[in-house]
């Protein structure tokens, strides 16, 4: 960055905040070196709706449950949403620039980079696009078919928000406006934004959400680190076959369906007894929409042991929830016949079609289920 200052001759670095604890560290050194360096460094609220200092208790307090989060910022004028200015004066030099291709970003992935490059939508003018065919064609429908596994019922737009090619406030004022127009999911839709809010509210004001368990009486939970059965998860060959299409989804799109991400981490963490961290890390590495806020809050909330969260004798039966989920079945064939898994995955897993997943789940679901709640009645014993 400095480099790119002496190249340009900028006397201003501006960026928008960030609230997980190592983005904040990491934002607060640069704006010291670069005031140091005589620049001004100005960062802006645009990542979020309402900055997590912003939304207080009666009492003071931050808050630790949604519901009455969202009450309290439901009615709260969020801003208008800027427009992109009508010309941008250019240099009279521009700075020599590199390309692109040349950085090679998708180096880590290897051949499963071209499988998922077909899968994502890159850039402002896709993420404007999403948003208004969610909002003519899908929102009215979204409180039902948000759950649906085998239909595109959903706005697709967590991988652009995560990366700020769209911003929350412009998603907001969409769904506003279709809530003036009588669509029925809008208010739903509404409250995901705000729910993604929470997360980075408790990201800021509890660090430990993305690191540790948030209710600390979990740190004696008999959880197992990373072993052979997370092993099968990952690779999505656990014989249970609405988690295992889940997990070759992700591999193919680097996105899962929100239904399938709760279904998965509650085999994982309860049947598998594996720690949220494990899958929350795998999450980080094949995830496109990764946010380390809402990522952590979903992997506590699912496993029992963050804010608001289900309670953990709360198991739920993925056979049961794909009948209801994926009643015909077309989620869970596509993801598993998906030839571009085996395109995508590292040949050092040596899984080709023709090979067999597990006949019966590596864990029953009977068995899974027993287990986890004596290990939860245990806890509270000690």
């Amino acid at each position: 960055m400095r480099d790119l200052v002496a190249e340009t001759g900028a006397d201003t670095v501006i960026w928008n905040r960030l609230y997980v604890a190592d983005e904040r560290a990491r934002d607060t050194e640069v704006k010291e070196a670069l005031r140091h360096d005589g620049l001004a460094a100005r960062s802006f609220h645009a990542h979020v709706l309402f900055e997590p200092w912003t939304v207080e208790t009666k009492t003071g307090g931050f808050y630790k449950v949604y519901t009455p989060f969202w009450k309290s910022v439901r009615d709260r004028d969020v801003g208008s949403a800027l427009t992109a200015p009508s010309a941008v004066k250019a240099p009279v030099e521009w700075p020599a620039s590199d390309d692109l291709a040349d950085w090679d970003l998708g180096r880590a992935m290897r051949r499963g980079a071209d499988v998922v490059a077909e899968h994502v939508h890159v850039g402002e003018k896709a993420a404007q696009a999403r948003l208004g065919a969610f909002i003519a064609h899908r929102i009215d429908d979204y409180a039902e078919a948000r759950d649906a596994l085998a239909v595109d019922g959903t706005s697709g737009l967590s991988e652009n928000l995560t990366y700020g090619e769209i911003s929350a406030r412009s998603c907001w004022w969409a769904g506003q406006r279709a809530m003036d127009d009588g669509k029925r999911g809008a208010d739903t839709f509404l409250k995901e934004i705000v729910w993604r809010d929470f997360a980075h509210h408790l990201a800021y004001h509890t660090p430990r959400l993305t690191t540790e368990n948030w209710k600390s009486d979990w740190d004696a939970f008999p959880w197992r680190g990373d072993n052979s059965d997370a092993e099968a998860w990952r690779r999505g060959c656990t014989g249970l076959d609405v988690v295992d299409a889940a997990m070759r989804e992700v591999y193919v799109t680097g996105r899962m369906h929100n239904r399938a991400r709760m279904l998965t981490g509650s085999y994982l963490t309860k049947h598998l007894m594996t720690d949220w961290k494990v899958g929350c890390d795998w999450f980080a590495d094949v995830l496109i929409d990764w946010d380390p806020a809402s990522n952590a809050m979903g992997w506590q909330w699912v496993a029992g042991s963050g804010p608001d969260a289900s309670p953990f004798f709360r198991i739920f039966n993925p056979e049961t929830q794909a009948e209801k989920f994926d009643k015909a079945g077309r989620y869970r064939d596509r993801w598993l016949s998906s030839k571009d898994f085996f395109e995508a995955i590292p040949r050092s897993w040596e899984l080709d079609p023709g090979s067999a997943r597990p006949s019966a789940p590596i864990v029953g679901l009977s068995e899974g289920r027993t287990r986890a709640l004596e290990a939860y009645k245990q806890r509270d014993a000690g």
